[in-house]
């Protein structure tokens, strides 16, 4: 990609800022000048600091608590078990009338954590006001088809969309990340902070409003691209490899090239919780054997071990396949806990790709499952930018280092025996 003068000091300006947001760092105060919202990703560190684990909630808790009054703040989320979270949503609404509408999975709304309750009372629950919070009807996406009775569908979108805060406008944040204590200090994530950007905030926004209007016979799945991103909206009805945004991707790839007396080979990164599509695994494999380097860090497969036809575990572990480590751990022994886990969603892809070499990220909420691509509500952003994919190779390669099991990854809870929770 070649970027404007425009995109290459906004690109220095993420990488520094990257740091600073990484260690959860305010980059304005009061009574200064705010200072201007960097674009780049923001990664967690479940192993590191009390800040290091929150760097992403400490960030998106900058945007909201100081969103401008009558200004708009959208969020699509699975799960919100963050009391502090949802009352600083509930202030900017009381305090300085933004107008803050929110969009959850039914699954928030749990005994154990206030914050539905906290936000049902400050915006209250009627979706045609400026301020809401709402539900997804139980057991099914927004987008789901109410008569399908097989159903697994959730709305496990992760985004947050602010019209207006202290160093930046139209501003699109798409995480990992749930709002929950696990997903602070058990999970890997990563989010992508985009700001400046009215024509990907409108897209996102777009989506938003049908999520809301939860018109599932009007649902269709799309893509829009605004260089050098890209956004998918999911779910993305019908079968096959083909209608598979992830394979689609996957098989753009070319290995092995030659520049002059040369040979070249594109690399393949997979960062994701869930892997259990069948196409996308025997297409990492089929990768790796056409000559690409692959390597897929993982929290769980699935496994038709005595069946007679494989999973994707064994898919993945077929001879001459895919460097594979598995991040899946019960440090603590209490099942009712959840695992430590890589819960980011993304893929790096360094080489050529689609006949341009190139090097590229997809992140978000997506994991490679089946419910994930044909029946929840998700978003997932393609970045055409080096220094980002880079910035995402180191976080990749230190929580690859953390790993556990590691390559032992013949266990109950990598092979997907023992499903791992998504929070």
């Amino acid at each position: 990609m070649h970027a404007t003068t425009r995109r290459r000091f906004r690109t220095l300006g993420a990488a520094v800022s990257t740091l600073a947001l990484t260690a959860g760092i305010h980059l304005g105060s009061a009574g200064e000048a705010a200072a201007a919202v960097a674009e780049g990703p923001v990664f967690n560190k479940p192993t590191g600091t009390y800040e290091e684990q929150r760097a992403i909630r400490t960030q998106l808790l900058s945007y909201i608590t100081t969103a401008a009054p009558q200004s708009d703040i959208k969020v699509a989320l699975y799960h919100l078990y963050d009391e502090e979270v949802a009352q600083a949503l509930a202030d900017a609404h009381t305090l300085r009338q933004v107008n803050v509408r929110i969009m959850l999975d039914s699954t928030s709304v749990i005994p154990t954590d206030g914050s539905y309750e906290i936000l049902a009372n400050a915006l209250g629950t009627d979706r045609t006001q400026s301020s809401f919070v709402g539900l997804c009807p139980a057991k099914r996406s927004c987008f789901g088809d109410p008569d399908a009775l097989s159903s697994n569908g959730i709305n496990h979108n992760k985004f947050w969309l602010f019209s207006q805060v202290d160093g930046a406008s139209d501003l699109v944040v798409q995480s990992s990340s749930n709002m929950s204590p696990s997903g602070y200090t058990r999970m890997w994530n990563n989010a992508f902070v985009l700001p400046f950007n009215p024509a990907m905030y409108g897209t996102f926004a777009s989506y938003f409003d049908k999520l809301v209007a939860m018109d599932w016979k009007a649902w269709k799945y799309t893509s829009v691209t605004h260089a050098p991103f890209k956004a998918y909206f999911f779910p993305y009805p019908g079968s096959g490899n083909s209608l598979d945004t992830v394979w689609n991707t996957l098989d753009n790839v070319t290995c092995k090239w030659t520049e002059g007396s040369t040979t070249k080979q594109t690399k393949i990164r997979v960062a994701v919780l869930r892997l259990t599509r069948q196409g996308v695994a025997e297409k990492l494999t089929a990768l790796q054997k056409a000559g690409c380097s692959v390597d897929v860090l993982y929290a769980e497969t699935d496994s038709a071990a005595g069946s007679g036809t494989p999973g994707t575990w064994e898919a993945l572990h077929a001879s001459g396949g895919p460097a594979l480590r598995c991040y899946n751990h019960d440090e603590d022994g209490v099942p009712s806990t959840t695992n430590s886990v890589i819960h980011s969603k993304y893929l790096l892809i360094d080489g050529k790709y689609d006949g341009v070499v190139n090097k590229l990220v997809w992140t978000g909420s997506h994991n490679y499952s089946g419910p994930a691509l044909r029946e929840n509500d998700e978003a997932l952003l393609k970045i055409d930018d080096s220094t980002y994919h880079d910035a995402y190779v180191a976080n990749f390669n230190a929580a690859k280092a953390a790993a556990f099991p590691g390559t032992a990854d013949d266990t109950d809870a990598c092979k997907g025996v023992k499903t791992t929770s998504d929070d």
